[in-house]
């Protein structure tokens, strides 16, 4: 389907020509004589036009005031605009409206076939981005925090507070695996600085120099290495969100240039001469309590009363074990959909083991459980027996890391890295035939599976089998 482009002029001719050019140029174009068919088009037709191609000067005003006018309501579109006595102000004024080029009458056709080109180029970048952050927006909704315990609901209707506000700091405590990162996701995409950027960094994870030179940036030769100018990840960030995860993990040093950078809204990069002015907004969080870090003297006190001014605490799991019943659902179908698996059935022993168990990994140790087992699934019945809970009948001996073993009723198997899923999958197979004496419909009934897939599975793997 081509593209609409709004052609906007008044001389008949002219506008009858460029339209039978254009549409050969693969657009669909639609003509408006003067300023309030457009605006009738734009606003009460919700036309969607690609690109504007309009005429300054028109009978009934300025076509600038309909770009001034439209702008906010209207979908996102590059402005071209012709004239044939147009004055510095009015060039001004376009670019400061926002408009993709101003060109005087006459112009080559050529050049004007380019212009229009880079403006397509443009307004096709600008949908993309407004159709990607529409879909984060979605995705990150206040009700992505999923749970209808008290706890969970406390923690929405905060977010909902703090969405509607412009903080510019905010701590995030909570557990390892409470979905952290998660809350950062939905303050950024359903608050005012969704359309900006949202820059994401693990402080553990980078050694001391590599974070600075992450955070702030450098110059050329700022060191050995330092070839080209970096943008540092808070630059990167201006205008949008910078969440720093596990800053407590942070050295003091930093700490102490972070808290400038917050408080003069600017950074000076590594080797710089000048600072850089930012708008950034600063999610932090921390598992550990960044209070009585502070008091212990391990996290700067002025960093961390800068930072909280909100704060948002998230519940372990073990405190709202009523939000399993929406959860487990909720990953079962996710990695379902990953999968292509079809588990639909869950067991009340598996629902009793959920909800015995204490959850220690919070969140993320539920769903890293939930995919082991519907990867594992062979229908649609949650196969209870990779639940493996730690201190649970299920659950298998320790193992020293790389080592497997076998036992009368249960398999050990190193979850290291020391083992990949296909090799796990192979070694659970070689198991059941190894202790079935190599018969596939004994070794099936002790996997829960069926004969015909469990010989899918030898053959596909070279296991032995009759």
């Amino acid at each position: 389907m081509p593209d609409t482009l709004l052609l906007i002029e008044d001389e008949a001719l002219l506008g009858a020509e460029l339209a039978r050019h254009l549409e050969r140029e693969g657009w669909e174009v639609v003509l408006a004589r003067d300023l309030e068919q457009a605006r009738n088009a734009l606003l009460e037709e919700h036309l969607e036009p690609l690109v504007v191609l309009s005429d300054m000067s028109l009978p009934d005003g300025n076509a600038l005031d309909l770009l001034d006018q439209v702008r906010e309501h209207a979908s996102p579109g590059e402005w071209i605009f012709l004239t044939g006595y147009g004055t510095v102000g009015d060039s001004v004024r376009a670019l400061r409206l926002g408009a993709y080029d101003f060109l005087e009458k006459p112009c080559e056709q050529k050049r004007l076939d380019l212009v229009i080109g880079g403006a397509a180029r443009s307004a096709r970048a600008q949908r993309r981005l407004r159709d990607q952050a529409s879909h984060e927006h979605r995705r990150y909704s206040v009700d992505a925090f999923v749970g209808g315990s008290e706890a969970a609901s406390a923690v929405r209707q905060v977010m909902s507070r703090l969405v509607s506000v412009p903080f510019s700091a905010l701590v995030i405590g909570g557990e390892t695996g409470t979905g952290k990162g998660l809350a950062a996701r939905i303050l950024h995409h359903s608050g005012a600085r969704a359309g900006g950027p949202l820059i994401e960094v693990n402080c553990a994870a980078l050694p001391r120099e590599l974070l600075e030179s992450e955070l702030f940036g450098h110059e050329a030769g700022a060191f050995t290495g330092a070839r080209k100018r970096h943008r540092g990840l808070v630059e990167q960030a201006d205008r949008g969100t910078l969440f720093l995860d596990e800053i407590s993990e942070m050295e003091l040093d930093l700490q102490s240039k972070l808290l400038k950078v917050i408080e003069d809204q600017s950074i000076r990069p590594l080797g710089g001469e000048r600072e850089v002015r930012v708008d950034v907004q600063f999610v932090v969080a921390s598992n550990r309590d960044l209070e009585e870090r502070a008091r212990e003297g391990a996290f700067r006190a002025d960093l961390y009363h800068r930072l909280s001014v909100f704060g948002l605490r998230l519940p372990a799991l073990r405190e709202r074990p009523e939000d399993l019943d929406q959860l487990v659902p909720l990953f079962v179908a996710e990695y379902n959909a990953k999968a292509g698996k079809r588990v639909r059935t869950l067991a009340e022993e598996v629902w009793k083991a959920l909800r015995e168990y204490g959850w220690p990994g919070n969140v993320r140790e539920l769903r890293n459980v939930i995919e082991r087992c519907v990867l594992f699934s062979d229908g649609e019945r949650f196969p209870a027996q990779w639940l493996q809970l730690p201190g649970s009948s299920g659950a298998p001996a320790a193992a020293g890391a790389g080592a497997t073993g076998v036992t009368d009723e249960q398999l050990v198997l190193p979850l290291d890295g020391s083992l990949s899923l296909d090799d796990i999958e192979k070694y659970v197979i070689e198991s059941a035939l190894e202790r079935s004496g190599g018969n596939i419909t004994a070794a099936a009934r002790l996997l829960g599976t069926t004969r015909q897939t469990l010989r899918y599975r030898v053959q596909k793997y070279g296991a032995g089998g009759r």
